[in-house]
């Protein structure tokens, strides 16, 4: 059976392994082959492109008012806030 050395592991790093351990009953070299053994038989997702995904929507959007009446719906619809304002004037 190969045998593997880990030097120079973080110590916040060991102490949540050392912790997986204990929860799960095992000693910490039986929760590192564990850990290793879940993660290379999982099955990998398909890693997605955001660019390419953002591209998918494009031309999505469908309505039947012209661009300006949408920012002026979009404009109209706004409220004022007063959430920054401060009795101190801190952010006047």
């Amino acid at each position: 059976m190969a045998l593997l050395q880990v030097r120079d592991i973080d110590d916040r790093l060991y102490d949540r392994l050392k912790f997986s351990a204990q929860k799960e009953n095992r000693s910490i070299s039986q929760q590192v082959i564990s850990i290793l053994q879940e993660y290379f038989t999982s099955v990998p997702g398909k890693t997605k492109n955001a660019t390419e995904e953002f591209l998918k929507l494009s031309g999505k959007w469908e309505d039947s008012r012209t661009s300006e009446e949408i920012i002026e719906d979009i404009y109209s619809s706004r409220q004022n806030s007063t959430r920054f304002e401060a009795a101190d004037g801190i952010f006047d």
